[in-house]
């Protein structure tokens, strides 16, 4: 302690209470493509809502991708999701389609667009949040002064043409109906009806649908209501911001409304997704509590579906309030078009890639999906490599569609495919086919690899039990969501598979759809061959290791020493109590941290674990003896597998 200048008491603590950590919930990862959402960006997803919701539904060109995470999620509840896309030639959808926008997530706009003051964008005024064909269905309505918001006059003629489906209004003061356009409604005489087209200034026709009711008889000064299509979804008519009118500027408020026009996203064709109630057009704009109401702000900030880009018919739009009126415009509408997504071999690696620092992100779980659809396995192998580079997490694999969905399936090929992949590793595992379900937002009929599921039953094993337990057999292997398999390996396909440690998932009779193996792809024989093993081994590595971070930089002595020991040594019992291992010994003393460790600020603790053993062959023998043999004089035999 720092010696006082004059007499003085001083307290401090020391903390030596640091102990393991508990694991946390296992993480499953995964890239590829999907309908929406930010491209190349990690999203933690948490139930199959939330992964629809973020990414879209599915649709026959990336049904395998989501389908593996939605079977992920089906087991677990903690998925990072990576939407992969070629970035230059995948597109949002924009008012202008030819402009090839390419906006991949908030990151993407905030850099090369909001804070570098770009001004090439040429798709607005406004584009779809994410590439991809999802935003074609989003339209954009806007109502950009009081006056088109809502409109009465009592002196217009009528002429109706009878037999036909429309009224003629013959009016000297036509421009009063300029602001408003095709779509929103004008009622006649009380019944209701919608502008077929965006009357023309000067012209002095409005042409209207007329619906089920019929048609008013011709007459003068009949009364006449105009209004914004989306009028009924605001309480009142855009106007002056109190903080433009303090400014001296006048009309800065707009109304917009964003609506799902094909249904995509909603189901319903028409569906309002977002209402914004009175924003400003003044790019200075802040409400009474100081809160930015700029509307392209808000939009950034609030909108799942959009972004505002531009200017809105080329009024003056965007500067500050000061003394400003800003020009009413009339209402607008517009759906967006040119969305588009591409994703090839090198989007989905490069998707992958987000999961390569262990310092920055935590995975378990690498699932592959139906990562590649030829016969080159780039992204599978990519995906393996990363697993053994991070050693901390296990890559989940499919065979190959065209090899497992035949009238007849090819073993020799399911196995030649795995030959072909990385060599012998224990961080990684391979089952044998796909199986078949049910696509609720299709209303058909999918097969999807079985790699989420594998991913899945380790998942829930690690909550019902620990990571250190085999997540296959009848009373922790039974897949979910599974109608039928590809193909059911007989014992003999089975002992084949096992042999080349592929995992065989069977239907038994009565039994529903299991795993049946647990292999990883370690070729040589030793306890590291079996999943169980394995992730002991890196749940116990990542828990120590983060652990002794607190012993860095301390001094290598007998007392630090004495405190890993007394770290590490609870932690290990409480693993064998789990029955996860049957014996340890961790050794940190003088005989492995020698002055020529100490000299070179090292530290070494060795732990030495016996792993407990899965059972993988079961020998009953049955025996039939004569009468009179008492049981207690018969001895059995052990048989050596």
């Amino acid at each position: 302690m720092p010696f006082a200048i004059s007499p003085s008491v001083n307290v401090s603590e020391i903390d030596n209470s640091t102990v393991i950590p508990s694991s946390a919930d296992s993480v499953g990862a995964i890239s590829g493509e999907f309908s929406w959402g930010p491209v190349n960006k990690r999203i933690r997803v948490e139930s199959e809502p939330m992964l629809v919701s973020t990414f879209g539904t599915p649709t026959s060109n990336n049904y395998s991708t989501f389908f593996s995470a939605a079977n992920y999620l089906a087991y677990s509840n903690n998925l990072l999701v990576v939407r992969a896309a070629n970035t230059t030639s995948s597109f949002n959808a924009s008012t202008n389609q030819s402009a090839n926008i390419s906006i991949g997530s908030e990151k993407f706009w905030e850099v090369l667009y909001q804070n570098s003051g770009n001004t090439s964008i040429t798709g607005g005024p406004f584009a779809a949040r994410y590439p991809g064909t999802f935003g074609n269905s989003i339209a954009v309505a806007v109502c950009g002064s009081n006056t088109a918001f809502k409109f009465s006059n009592t002196s217009i003629t009528a002429n109706t043409i009878v037999g036909s489906n429309t009224i003629v209004l013959n009016s000297n003061t036509l421009s009063y109906f300029s602001n408003f356009t095709a779509n929103d409604y004008i009622t006649v005489n009380g019944v209701q009806y919608v502008l077929d087209s965006t009357p023309a200034q000067g012209a002095n026709t409005i042409i209207a649908k007329i619906g089920t009711s019929a048609a008013p008889a011709t007459a003068n000064n009949v009364s006449v209501k105009l209004a914004w299509k989306y009028a009924q979804y605001f309480s009142s008519a855009p106007s002056t911001s109190i903080y433009a009118g303090q400014q001296g500027a006048l009309n800065d408020e707009i109304s917009i409304v964003v609506i799902d026009a094909n249904g995509t996203f909603s189901g319903t064709k028409g569906t309002i997704l977002e209402t914004y109630d009175r924003l400003s057009v003044a790019s200075d704009a802040v409400n009474d509590d100081g809160s930015n109401n700029y509307y392209q702000t808000i939009l950034f900030n609030k909108s799942k579906y959009i972004y505002a880009i531009g200017q809105v018919q080329n009024t003056n739009w965007n500067q500050p309030a000061l003394n400003t009126t800003f020009l009413n415009v009339a209402n607008y509408y517009n759906q967006l078009a040119g969305g588009s997504n591409v994703i090839d071999s090198a989007a989905k690696i490069n998707g992958y890639s987000h999961f390569t620092n262990s310092d920055e992100v935590t995975v378990d779980f690498l699932i592959a999906g139906e990562a590649d659809t030829g016969t080159t396995p780039e992204v599978v192998t990519s995906i393996l490599t990363l697993a053994n580079q991070r050693k901390d997490c296990v890559a989940f694999i499919s065979p190959l569609r065209q090899d497992s969905i035949t009238s007849t399936v090819n073993l020799d090929k399911i196995i030649s495919y795995r030959n072909t992949l990385s060599p012998s590793t224990s961080y990684s595992f391979m089952d044998s086919g796909y199986k078949y379900q049910y696509d609720k937002y299709n209303n058909v009929y999918r097969y999807v690899p079985l790699n989420g599921d594998m991913a899945g039953l380790c998942a829930r094993t690690d909550k019902t039990n620990a990571p250190w337990w085999s997540p296959a057999g009848l009373n922790r292997g039974q897949l979910l969501n599974a109608i039928k398999l590809s193909w059911n390996p007989s014992q003999p396909q089975r002992d084949e598979l096992y042999q080349a440690n592929i995992n065989p998932v069977i239907s038994l009779s009565g039994q529903g759809i299991v795993l049946y193996g647990d292999k990883t792809m370690q070729s040589k024989t030793s306890s590291f061959d079996r999943i169980n093993v394995r992730r002991l081994f890196i749940t116990l590595e990542r828990a120590i290791a983060t652990a002794s971070k607190y012993s860095l930089f301390e001094f290598n002595d007998s007392f630090t020493q004495s405190a890993f020991i007394s770290l590490v040594d609870p932690y290990l019992r409480s693993v064998k109590a789990g029955r996860g291992i049957y014996n340890y010994r961790v050794v940190c003393d003088a005989s492995n941290n020698p002055p020529s460790v100490v000299d070179q600020n090292g530290f070494v603790g060795d732990i030495y674990i016996q792993p407990a053993k899965s059972i993988n062959f079961i020998q009953l023998n049955f025996t039939a003896v004569n009468g009179g043999v008492s049981f207690s004089e018969i001895s059995g035999s052990t048989l050596t597998f």
